[in-house]
């Protein structure tokens, strides 16, 4: 009895589960019923608990779905795993942000040794909207930001954020889009917990200086001489 009760209840979790991935990537139900082999009754019994799909079926619809697998195998939704836009003050930081982007132009133009008029000519924009711009009063549209870039001869990337909820969200990512980048090889290397103490131990060469790498080389040949 006991496992019936427990099968039934993990039947109704997984449900919750799909109809939270499938919102979340703004699928139909017909969509993911058509990549899993399934009528769209059958998914939607899926969604309901009142049926289960099999392995396979999953596998497949959360490489569709674009989640990992493992997402299934749990009873959190992805609204409750990510939720770092609820918990921020999306005004404050922007307009935070406008003045950090300021700061850094101006930081870039007086480096550069080039007027506000000189600036302002170039991108044929008015003097005293680039002074706003600078001082963060007035946002900086991406394609004016991108010119500046460009005039002042700063990478776009040297006004992303860097340490705030965005630039450590896109880290992540980049992090990620590294990850699966790799050979299948190195990713199945770097995946095994195993693995851990090689990849720690190029993590704290990689740190070294120049001087402290040869001295560690030198060593090593010492010994194995």
């Amino acid at each position: 009895m006991y496992n019936a009760i427990r099968t039934k209840i993990r039947a109704k979790i997984l449900g919750v589960l799909i109809r939270d991935a499938r919102s979340a990537l703004g699928r139909s139900v017909d969509e993911c019923a058509r990549m899993i082999g399934v009528t769209s009754a059958d998914f939607l019994a899926f969604e309901l608990g009142v049926k289960s799909p099999s392995l396979p079926q999953v596998e497949m619809l959360a490489m569709y779905l674009n989640v990992p697998l493992d997402h299934f195998w749990g009873d959190k939704t992805l609204s409750n795993v990510d939720d770092r836009m609820s918990n921020l003050d999306v005004e404050h930081l922007i307009r935070l942000r406008q003045r950090m982007i300021g700061a850094l132009i101006r930081q870039a133009r007086t480096e550069a040794e080039i007027t506000l008029q000189d600036l302002a000519e170039s991108l044929e924009v008015i003097e005293s909207d680039i002074e706003k711009i600078e001082r963060g009063e007035l946002p900086v549209s991406l394609p004016v930001l991108e010119a500046l870039s460009a005039r002042l001869n700063r990478p776009i990337r040297e006004f992303q954020d860097r340490h705030g909820p965005v630039g450590v969200w896109a880290e992540q990512q980049r992090t990620v889009q590294a990850f699966l980048e790799l050979s299948p090889q190195m990713q199945a290397f770097v995946s095994r917990h195993v693995n851990q103490p090689y990849l720690e131990l190029a993590q704290r060469l990689s740190e070294m200086s120049v001087d402290k790498l040869r001295s560690v080389g030198e060593g090593i040949l010492e010994i194995t001489l």
